[in-house]
C-alpha cells in the first residue's frame, strides 16, 4: 500500500504535497551542513522523494514530489563524514493493523536512529528499508512506541508505567544512543572506530557508519555487549543509560491491556493482530471468560477484551483458519470457542463441545481447513487419557474423535507439510496441569504422529529419554520436529520419520514450555521455570553466525531475558519480525497469574502468519507476501 503525503500541512502549490520540515541533532547539539534525504520503502523498493541541506541550527526543509510508499523516513549525514549517519522513521501507509500516520516537523537523532534500526532490522540492507506488507507497515508503526519522531525523544510505550523504570529498555535505548554519539561531529574518532569494530559480526566487514553498527546489535543482540558497555560510558548525552553490562541488546517492550491475564497461547492473523487466550481473572485462579486481541503497538482491538462463545479459561491452544476465524479452547468450559477474524462471537453460548470435549488444549488448523483439537482428558471410557477430536472443514457436527496411538493426556499439535499432526503426550502422572507440582525425576511422554486419514502412524507414539515431559511443539519448514522437555531441560528434534535426529540440552535450566520456528528456521524457546528466550540454530545453518551447526545456542547461556519477562507458556512470532511472549505465572508459588505480554522486538527473521502450518518467510510481491497453504506435500 502507498502512504502519501496526505498528514502534512496544506501546500503552497495545489496537488504538490507540502514540505516536510525538520531539525538534525547529534550528541545533543545541531548538526549543521548536513545533507538529508526523504526516502519511501515498500514491497517494489526505495525512492527518493527529496534532498535538504541543513542550516546552521540543524533545520531542514525537503518539498517531496509525487511519489509515495509503504514507509517514509530520512537519512542524515554530515558533509564529509561517512561514519555518522542518523535516521527517522516519519510515517507510514495502510497495509498493517494501525492507522496509517504521517509527520508535519521531525527531529532525527540517535534515539530515532535505534527506533528505526531496532522496529525495521529485518527489512533494512545495503538499498534501504524495504520488504512485504504488512510486516513493513507493523514495523514502522511500532518505531514509534521507542522513539517519537517529533520530538526525538523516547516514545510513550517505552517511558510509560509497564516499561520505563519497570525494565532495562529505556536505558538500554539510552546507552545505543550514546554510542551512536561517538561518531559525532568534533569527538574522538578513535571511540568512533572502536564502536564500528566492535559492532562487527563474525566474519562481516566492519560497518561503515553508525546506522549499519546499531542495525547489526539489533540482529545479533550478543555482539561484544560488555566491551561496547564500557565504551558507552564516555559518552554521557542522554539518560538514562544502563548501570551494568547486558547480556545481550535486546529491545523487550511490556503490553499489559485489560483482562490480559495469565495469557497461555498467541496467535497472530494476517494484519498483524496478536490474540491471546486467557486463563484467569485478575488477581484470582477464577477461569476467564475473556479472549483478547492487540494490534501491533500493543493497543486493544476489536473492543477487546471479548466474552461469549462459551469461553471459560482459555487453554494452550489458539488456531486462526483459512477465512480468518479464531478458534480457541474452553479448558474450564469443556469446549471451543470460535470468533471472527474481528473479533464476533461465532459460537454458541456453551460453546462447540462435539467430540465429547473434555479440558481441550492445543488447536491447529490444517492445509484442509479441519480444525484438530488436542482433547486433554478425552472420553470417560478412554480412562482420562484423552483424544484428538478433529472438526471436518471445521464443522463440529461432524466431528472425528481419535484414540490410540499411544495418546496420553493429549497437550499440543502441530500440522505438518504431509497434512499430518504431531501431537505432544504430555502424561501428567495423575498431576493437574494447573497443579503447582513438577515431575521429578523422569516424568515421560511421547509424541503421537495422525495420518490426514486420521489415523495414528505406524511408527506412534515415538518414545526416547530426552521426551521428559514434553508440552509444546512446532514444525520447521523441512518438517522436523522440535519438541522441549519441561524437565529434561532440552529440545528433541525429531525427523519426518519420527526418528530422533538431535538431542540439544539447553545451557541453563529454565524448564522450556513453548517453541515457534522462524523465518530462517531458527528454533525459539520459552522458559517457564527461568523466564526467558532461548534461540538455537536449526537445520538452515546458513542463517546461524559461522561455525554453527543445527542445535547450537544463538542466545547468551541463560538465553534473553528482561526484567518484563515472567514465567513463560508461550512465544509466537510476526511478519515483522517481532517475538511475543505470554506472561502466563508472575509466582510458581503461590501460583500467580502474569501480567500482560512482552515483544522482543525486530530480532527474528519474519515468518507469514498466521500460521498454517509450515513456517515461511514473507516474501515481497505486489498482491500478497503470504498464502495460505492448501495443498499436502507428498511424501
Amino acid at each position: 500500500m502507498a502512504l502519501a503525503l496526505t498528514g502534512l500541512p496544506a501546500a503552497t502549490t495545489p496537488g504538490t504535497p507540502a514540505p516536510l520540515h525538520g531539525t538534525v541533532t547529534s550528541a545533543g547539539k545541531p548538526l549543521s551542513h548536513a545533507t538529508v534525504t526523504l526516502f519511501a520503502g515498500d514491497p517494489q523498493g526505495v525512492r527518493t522523494l527529496g534532498h535538504a541541506t541543513t542550516d546552521a541550527h540543524g533545520a531542514f526543509q525537503i518539498r517531496p514530489g509525487q511519489r509515495s510508499g509503504s514507509v517514509l523516513y530520512v537519512e542524515a549525514a554530515p558533509t564529509g563524514d561517512r561514519s555518522l549517519r542518523l535516521r527517522s522513521v516519519v510515517g507510514f501507509g495502510p497495509g498493517g493493523a494501525v492507522a496509517p500516520r504521517s509527520e508535519s516537523a521531525v527531529t532525527v537523532n540517535e534515539f530515532t536512529t535505534v527506533a528505526a534500526a531496532y522496529a525495521l532490522a529485518q527489512f533494512t540492507d545495503q538499498h534501504g528499508i524495504t520488504g512485504p506488507s504488512p510486516g513493513l507497515e507493523n514495523a514502522a508503526a511500532t518505531s514509534y512506541n521507542l522513539a517519537d519522531p517529533a520530538t526525538g525523544k523516547p516514545g510513550k510505550v517505552v517511558t510509560d508505567q509497564n516499561n520505563g523504570s519497570k525494565n532495562d529498555t529505556l536505558a538500554t535505548l539510552g546507552t545505543l544512543a550514546n554510542l551512536i554519539s561517538l561518531c559525532a561531529p568534533g569527538a574522538n574518532t578513535g571511540n568512533c572506530k572502536d564502536m564500528l569494530l566492535l559492532a562487527t559480526p563474525q566474519g562481516d566487514s566492519t560497518p561503515g557508519d553508525t546506522a549499519q553498527a546499531v542495525l547489526n546489535l539489533a540482529r545479533d543482540p550478543n555482539l561484544t555487549p560488555t566491551k561496547l558497555y564500557a565504551l558507552a560510558g564516555r559518552a554521557h548525552t542522554y539518560g538514562p543509560a544502563l548501570t551494568a553490562a547486558p547480556s545481550a541488546w535486546v529491545l523487550a517492550l511490556h503490553y499489559t491491556a485489560p483482562e490480559v491475564y495469565a495469557p497461555g497461547r498467541i496467535a497472530v492473523d494476517a494484519k498483524g493482530n496478536v490474540w491471546a487466550t486467557v486463563n484467569w481473572l485478575p488477581g484470582t485462579r477464577n477461569p476467564s471468560p475473556y479472549f483478547t486481541v492487540q494490534d501491533p503497538v500493543g493497543k486493544p482491538a476489536f473492543n477487546s477484551p471479548i466474552s461469549g462463545g462459551g469461553m471459560k479459561a482459555g487453554a494452550w491452544g489458539l488456531a486462526i483458519d483459512h477465512q480468518g476465524s479464531l478458534w480457541a479452547p474452553s479448558y474450564a468450559g469443556d469446549a471451543m470457542a470460535k470468533y471472527s477474524s474481528t473479533g464476533k462471537v461465532l459460537s454458541p453460548s456453551t460453546g462447540f463441545k462435539n467430540g465429547d470435549l473434555n479440558h481441550p488444549q492445543g488447536t491447529a488448523v490444517d492445509q484442509r481447513g479441519n480444525i484438530w483439537v488436542a482433547n486433554f482428558y478425552g472420553l470417560k471410557g478412554n480412562r482420562g487419557k484423552g483424544s484428538v477430536v478433529v472438526y471436518p472443514h471445521g464443522d463440529p457436527s461432524k466431528a472425528i474423535t481419535i484414540t490410540g496411538g499411544g495418546l496420553d493426556h493429549p497437550f499440543s499439535l502441530q500440522i505438518d507439510g504431509y497434512g499430518r499432526a504431531w501431537v505432544s503426550n504430555a502424561r501428567f502422572n495423575g498431576a493437574k496441569l494447573l497443579d503447582t507440582r513438577v515431575p521429578k525425576g523422569h516424568a515421560g511422554g511421547s509424541i503421537t504422529v495422525i495420518g490426514p486419514d486420521f489415523k495414528p502412524t505406524s511408527f506412534s507414539p515415538i518414545k526416547d529419554a530426552s521426551l521428559d515431559w514434553p508440552l509444546a511443539l512446532a514444525v520447521d519448514s523441512k518438517n522436523n520436529v522440535w519438541v522441549p522437555s519441561f524437565v529434561s531441560n532440552s529440545v528433541t528434534e525429531l525427523g519426518p520419520d519420527g526418528k530422533v535426529s538431535g538431542v540439544h540440552k539447553l545451557p541453563t535450566a529454565v524448564a522450556p514450555w513453548s517453541v515457534a520456528i522462524d523465518g530462517s528456521d531458527r528454533v525459539w524457546v520459552a522458559g517457564f521455570g527461568a523466564p526467558s528466550v532461548s534461540v538455537l540454530c536449526g537445520v538452515n545453518t546458513s542463517a546461524c553466525p559461522p561455525g554453527s551447526s543445527t542445535g547450537s545456542a544463538l542466545s547468551p547461556p541463560d538465553g534473553y531475558r528482561s526484567r518484563s519477562i515472567q514465567h513463560l507458556t508461550a512465544v509466537q512470532l510476526d511478519q515483522s519480525g517481532n517475538v511475543w511472549l505470554a506472561n502466563n505465572w508472575s509466582k510458581v508459588v503461590p501460583p500467580t497469574g502474569g501480567n500482560g505480554l512482552v515483544e522482543l522486538i525486530g530480532v527474528a527473521t519474519p515468518v507469514c502468519t498466521p500460521l498454517n502450518p509450515l513456517p515461511a518467510r514473507p516474501t515481497a510481491t505486489s498482491t500478497t507476501a503470504c498464502s495460505t497453504q492448501t495443498s499436502i506435500q507428498s511424501r
